[in-house]
């Protein structure tokens, strides 16, 4: 009997041999008729196509995203946003990209914020991209200086830190009304809704908190501390714990999303290891970290704790992401101005991408 391994054919070219083929390695496209049975589980593995996806990159000093074709890592688009980008999210139907815009000058910690020049209020807002004409189609006023944004589960409602007023706001997204602002500590930054949609947790960078809001009431339930300068958080796929990142305590802490509080907090190894952006495999058996001036990608086993491994990725990486597949891990190196793409299976860089200057959030659709 022939061989399983040497009887699929891709009209993409190449022969599959159990792994990937030497054209395609990813988007694999309808089979031809094949002659054995035996071969059937691994034809049906084989003949899946990965879905295409894109990979969209905010750029806070060019102000504009750049759009990387998934499939390729090729840069195919450029969308102007305004000033300052930086946080991204997807709406559930995945048509529309939100992204905050801010006015208010780059400053870095410890800087004299009084020999900076004065906030263009009028360029704060959440700017609204059309995914398939790829443009600006509207910006919503979400308060002063928003810095990341998360929608309700149901795409109505977004929530936007404030980072210079200590507030979230709340918006209506088809009329643009604030609906509610709710004090959530000294410089909030990190905002996410929980998979259930029951809750957002915002992080205060300034007092070392997360703030937890009733998604139903739009009004804050609790408050609780979880270590120095919190940046962002990321849900589990039940929504029973968070995972949320500390720079200043090179840390990851695990938080109890019923009673508010820490359950664990795990180191982040490596020198200068600063912990920012968190993304979970969509399995949700690994946890990625990015660690800003450390300059390297952690990877977490969330049922253990333990790091999987630690790899160098480029200067002060932010945003970061992973495909639908869960195959590639993308990071946001500020300084250099790229995108780093990662084989998850491997655990190896595999190039940079040149986009705009100064990456800092990554969204995958």
């Amino acid at each position: 009997m022939e061989s399983p391994r040497s009887s699929i054919f891709l009209e993409s070219g190449g022969t599959y041999s159990g792994g990937r083929t030497e054209r395609d390695k990813t988007k694999l496209v309808r089979c031809r008729p094949l002659i054995t049975i035996a071969a059937a589980t691994v034809i049906a593995t084989a003949c899946q196509r990965t879905a295409p996806y894109h990979v969209y990159v905010t750029n806070e000093r060019s102000g504009d995203l750049t759009v990387i074709d998934g499939a390729t890592d090729e840069v195919v688009g450029s969308i102007a946003l305004g000033k300052r980008p930086r946080g991204i999210e997807v709406a559930p139907d995945g048509a529309r990209l939100f992204v905050a815009l801010s006015g208010s000058p780059i400053a870095g910690p410890g800087i004299d914020e009084s020999t900076l020049p004065p906030a263009d209020k009028a360029a704060d807002g959440i700017g609204i991209v059309d995914v398939a004409a790829r443009r600006l189609v509207r910006i919503l006023h979400a308060g002063s200086d928003p810095e990341q944004v998360s929608l309700s589960a149901d795409g109505r409602k977004l929530y936007a830190s404030n980072e210079d007023v200590g507030e979230t706001s709340v918006v209506d997204v088809s009329t643009g009304a604030i609906l509610a602002t709710v004090p959530v500590g000294g410089e909030p930054e990190g905002v996410t809704t929980s998979p259930d949609g029951r809750l957002v947790y915002v992080t205060s960078e300034e007092d070392g908190q997360l703030t937890a809001i009733d998604t139903a009431s739009d009004k804050a339930i609790r408050s609780f501390g979880v270590g120095p300068r919190p940046r962002s958080c990321e849900f589990v796929g039940d929504s029973s714990r968070a995972f949320c990142s500390l720079e200043n305590g090179a840390a990851v802490v695990v938080v109890d999303t019923t009673r508010h509080a820490v359950m664990r907090t795990v180191g982040i190894p490596g020198q200068g290891a600063k912990p920012m952006g968190l993304a979970l495999a969509p399995d949700g058996r690994r946890l990625y970290v990015t660690t800003g001036r450390g300059g390297t990608l952690v990877i977490l086993d969330t049922a253990t704790f333990e790091v999987v491994a630690t790899l160098a990725v480029g200067p002060r990486p932010w945003g970061v992401a992973v495909s639908p597949d869960g195959r590639r891990v993308y990071t946001a190196n500020g300084p250099s101005g790229d995108v780093s793409v990662i084989d998850a299976a491997t655990l190896t860089l595999i190039r940079k991408v040149k986009v705009g200057e100064g990456p800092w959030g990554v969204a995958i659709r």
